[in-house]
């Protein structure tokens, strides 16, 4: 494999950490573009570039590289304060994306691999999603990757830079948050849980996975120009995903029913009607383009993931 300079956005992050990691051991080059001087990377070359927007200096970031894997984004914000959301997510997701193509392709880097997200897609499936289907973001957030997605494919078209995309679903593994680290504490704990009468069926990506494609997207010739959905390949529901979560930890999942109208209406009363919906609903991926294409497998199965993500968390609590 021919070894590249590779500069990571985002590498402090929970994906930007592995990828990071992951790049070193075939001897790439890994340069961590961080937004201070004391972030939490560790043995890579770090390159301060502040905030990411439509100003952001990249010039001392950008010099010599072949690839450059965009992770920073401005994520889901729980406590949201903006009085306008989505032209938050613009300033850093689109802008600052597009900012950052133009120059990546004034400064000669051959590629661009874009992370993106699932919820370009939408939110729930009755049949898997694919890359043929028409986006249907229905938050800010997915809004401003759609945006991002297509301002990347305008600067492509006029510069004739490498474009990849990639659209993840949920991503877990150690150091992940939110419900999936929840629902390990809670198992960890023993807790009851009301899911058992759940059966939604929901695609996921172990992060390890996720760094494998992100690089064989960032050095394949075929890759170019592409939009790729990736998981691990073995979908589950959430009643199915603790049991296995509760047999990697040796913990068996205490689970009851409850019908799942009682608890989205929980949900509603509660605040927490988006988390409630994740845990129900279905969202499904076909991610058989990147294995047909590029002869991608994930290395690690989903009951391997499991069991080194309930580990890390375990470890924590």
């Amino acid at each position: 494999m021919k070894s590249v300079s590779v500069l990571v956005t985002g590498a402090s992050g929970f994906v930007g950490k592995s990828l990071c990691a992951k790049l070193q051991s075939p001897g790439h080059a890994v340069f961590a573009a961080v937004r201070s001087k004391n972030p939490r990377v560790e043995d890579f070359e770090k390159i301060v570039v502040g905030s990411i927007d439509s100003k952001t200096d990249w010039s001392a970031a950008l010099c010599n590289m072949d690839v450059v894997v965009h992770l920073a984004a401005r994520v889901h914000v729980m406590a949201e304060r903006s009085e306008n959301p989505l032209a938050e997510f613009r300033k850093v997701n689109v802008e600052g994306t597009r900012h950052l193509a133009e120059c990546v392709a004034r400064a000669g880097v051959k590629r661009f691999v874009y992370v993106s997200s699932v919820k370009v897609n939408g939110e729930q499936t009755a049949s898997p999603y694919t890359e043929l289907d028409k986006p249907n973001p229905q938050d800010p957030y997915g809004v401003s990757k759609w945006e991002a997605e297509q301002a990347l494919l305008q600067v492509a078209a006029r510069t004739g830079l490498e474009v990849v995309i990639v659209r993840p679903p949920l991503v877990y593994g150690a150091g992940v948050k939110g419900n999936f680290a929840q629902m390990i504490k809670a198992l960890a704990k023993r807790i009851p849980l009301p899911l058992a009468a759940v059966r939604n069926l929901r695609s996921l990506i172990y992060v390890e996975n996720l760094v494998d494609a992100l690089i064989l997207c960032s050095i394949h010739p075929k890759a170019a120009g592409q939009t790729y959905l990736v998981s691990d390949g073995e979908d589950v529901s959430t009643s199915s995903l603790l049991r296995r979560l509760g047999e990697a930890m040796g913990r068996p999942a205490r689970l009851f029913s409850c019908p799942p109208a009682l608890l989205k209406l929980v949900g509603k009363l509660t605040g927490k009607s988006d988390q409630v919906d994740r845990l129900l609903g279905s969202l499904q991926v076909d991610s058989s383009k990147i294995r047909r294409e590029l002869g991608w497998q994930p290395p690690f199965t989903l009951d391997e993931g499991l069991k080194a993500t309930a580990k890390a968390i375990i470890d924590k609590v």
